[in-house]
């Protein structure tokens, strides 16, 4: 009888799974932007950071392979470091990906020309 009792206290859709990515420190990609005030470009960058958050955010990955069919440009560095290009290629996007926990967290974010300086598989988030 208590098994039945647990049912009737949640609706039938509460019991799928459906898990969504959490990514965490979005408040990086708002202090780039911020850092970007006064570029031309700032406004189209807003627009593909905004963009990929919200991909990102709904999206349901398993693995890298599924990854990349969203992604074809993303790079897979390790089996969780993942680059992502942004605004054409313009910028790049660490991140590190926890497939079973479903979190994306945003290590690093900078322009083409700053990421070939930077070691992607030990960049870790700065805090400020």
């Amino acid at each position: 009888m208590r098994k039945r009792t647990l049912r009737r206290l949640f609706p039938r859709w509460a019991h799928s799974k459906v898990f969504y990515l959490r990514v965490i420190a979005r408040r990086t990609l708002r202090e780039f932007l911020q850092s970007r005030a006064g570029y031309k470009d700032q406004a189209a960058l807003k627009a593909a950071l905004d963009a990929w958050f919200d991909e990102v955010r709904k999206a349901r990955w398993t693995s890298t392979a599924a990854v990349k069919r969203l992604y074809a440009t993303a790079s897979i560095v390790t089996a969780d470091r993942i680059v992502f290009n942004i605004k054409g290629n313009d910028y790049r996007l660490v991140t590190s990906v926890d497939f079973e926990k479903g979190i994306v967290w945003i290590k690093w974010i900078g322009t083409h020309k700053e990421y070939d300086k930077i070691d992607v598989r030990e960049v870790e988030h700065e805090k400020s």
